[in-house]
């Protein structure tokens, strides 16, 4: 569901109803001396404010959402209520994502919503660790960028409540962020590319990982779950295009409280 349309037609729909109500109806009312309004003009043109300060705030400022899936544990949880900076990256056209002010770029180490590159109309949520022109590679569960280690440490155990199990848990920083992350240098290196994405050819794929050189325009995005992940190395670069925002804060969690607060 496209939820951006859907509001944009509702303002549009009740737009049109309060330019009406405004200059054509209630002025008639006036004349003949009826004080009262329709019912179904309070379902029309008086949810034209109210509507149209949610799209503006929605499209331009913040906008919500839920994680449904565990590819950033530690950092975020499913269940997490996020909130996402939309004016970070550059101020954009809603529904057709044009951008119309370029304010900054995704920093290595942010926490970025973007649109599906196979399929735009799914959001996805990753860290951003390639930048345009970086080179990234990662081979026996070690990152690299442009041929420098990204050095981890051990960092106690990350204990999930869903499977009710413990998972060693390392501190890694990328750019000026410092995070959490998961995986298991124990399982298989091995990575196998999702379907022919663009630029393929960028990529090389062997028994130790990937390597790739990102394009310009693009980004290399990676789970913090890195074992359980479908990100980048998998099915390839997101484009400059489909980003949507910066993630930056968990604003509910109904199952637990005490995430409320901000994240990197």
């Amino acid at each position: 569901m496209n939820f951006a349309l859907i509001l944009f037609c509702l303002l549009l729909f009740t737009f049109s109803f309060w330019i009406l109500e405004k200059f054509l109806w209630a002025p008639a009312r006036l004349r003949l001396g009826v004080t009262t309004q329709p019912w179904w003009l309070e379902y029309t043109a008086g949810l034209f404010p109210v509507i149209a300060v949610v799209f503006f705030v929605r499209s331009f400022i913040v906008e919500p959402f839920k994680i449904p899936s565990g590819s950033m544990i530690p950092t975020l949880l499913v269940g997490d209520l996020i909130l996402v900076n939309k004016f970070t990256y550059g101020l954009r056209l809603p529904v057709i994502h044009t951008k119309v002010i370029d304010v900054g770029s995704p920093k290595r180490g942010d926490v970025m919503v973007f649109r599906f590159p196979a399929d735009p109309s799914v959001d996805y949520i990753k860290r951003v660790v390639g930048l345009p022109g970086d080179k990234v590679s990662y081979e026996h569960k070690r990152l690299k960028i442009n041929d420098v280690a990204v050095t981890t440490a051990q960092a106690g155990e990350f204990y999930d409540s869903e499977r009710l199990s413990y998972s060693r848990q390392f501190a890694e920083k990328l750019g000026d962020v410092d995070h959490r992350l998961l995986t298991d240098f124990d399982k298989s290196s091995f990575i196998s590319p999702i379907g022919d994405f663009p630029f393929r050819d960028q990529c090389e794929y062997t028994s130790a990982g990937v390597r790739c050189t990102v394009p310009a325009g693009h980004f290399f995005m990676m789970g913090d779950n890195r074992d359980n992940s479908l990100d980048s190395r998998f099915w390839g670069f997101v484009p400059e295009r489909n980003i949507v925002g910066r993630a930056f804060f968990v604003w509910m969690n109904f199952s637990d409280w005490g995430r409320i607060g901000p994240f990197k």
